[in-house]
């Protein structure tokens, strides 16, 4: 009977050691794709050099993605994003600049004048939290509402991607400024 005790405590601090050993959670800028479509996004950040738009990352339907590791330094950021199956896109009125191949582009001023295009993004409120993960979703869905005080499940972030020429979706959560609407 005391070998049976010595096993299951040897046991037991294994486990205590094992959980005490894992890294702490990651504080990552992530989005997940809650559509059944793949989709390309483009992301804008101001930093401690400035403005900045990198893109893309393309991301499978039902999947997430990391764009940005470690703690957030701003707490708004800026998401444009294409749906390449159906078609459409998800923008917003924050315009800055972006190119069909990848890229990184410093400012977001003169985009047309530099060589790349000026886009419509759509502003993400990260409330100042270490992590946040966005979620796009299909049309009448809603992603999981932001809790306080948890690490970032994800702001509940836009609807449907536009048709081309289509109007703009209602998406709940968002202020009027920033709800996505088709691109110019």
């Amino acid at each position: 009977m005391r070998r049976t005790s010595a096993a299951g405590l040897l046991s037991a601090l294994g486990i205590l050691i094992a959980c005490l050993w894992s890294a702490p959670a990651a504080a990552d800028f992530r989005l997940c794709n809650n559509t059944s479509s793949r989709v390309g996004i483009a992301l804008g950040y101001k930093d401690a050099d400035g403005w900045t738009t990198e893109g893309w990352w393309n991301v499978s339907s039902r999947a997430c993605e990391t764009l940005l590791r470690g703690t957030l330094v701003a707490r708004y950021y800026y998401i444009y994003a294409l749906d390449y199956d159906r078609g459409g896109e998800w923008s917003g009125q924050a315009f800055m600049c972006s190119r069909d191949k990848e890229f990184t582009i410093k400012g977001t001023d003169n985009c047309l004048a530099r060589g790349f295009d000026r886009t419509g993004y759509f502003e993400v409120d990260t409330g100042d939290q270490r992590a946040w993960t966005v979620q796009l979703t299909e049309s009448g869905e809603q992603g999981p509402q932001r809790v306080p005080g948890m690490p970032a499940p994800g702001g509940a972030l836009p609807g449907m991607p536009n048709a081309p020429g289509g109007t703009p979706p209602g998406v709940s959560g968002l202020p009027p400024a920033v709800l996505p609407g088709s691109k110019p």
